[in-house]
């Protein structure tokens, strides 16, 4: 499944981030990288998802969160 499919409160890893050389860098760079566990805090409709990861809030834009697939924790 990809982040923008997960619902509040959904505990999760980071499998996979596809996208360009230029997305994987911005997502790593701040700290979205592949195995790491996070928390979906909001996840409504035309809105940023919203993630808490590595004990920071990060609001992703839609397009993005549609390239990261997860796993359940």
């Amino acid at each position: 499944m990809n982040l923008d499919q997960t619902k509040a409160s959904f505990r999760g890893r980071v499998r996979r981030i596809a996208g360009d050389a230029h997305l994987v860098s911005r997502l790593t760079s701040i700290g979205i990288t592949e195995n790491v566990p996070f928390q979906t805090v909001r996840n409504t409709r035309r809105m940023p998802v919203l993630i808490y990861l590595r004990e920071t809030l990060i609001a992703l834009g839609r397009e993005d969160a549609k390239k990261i697939e997860v796993e359940e924790a």
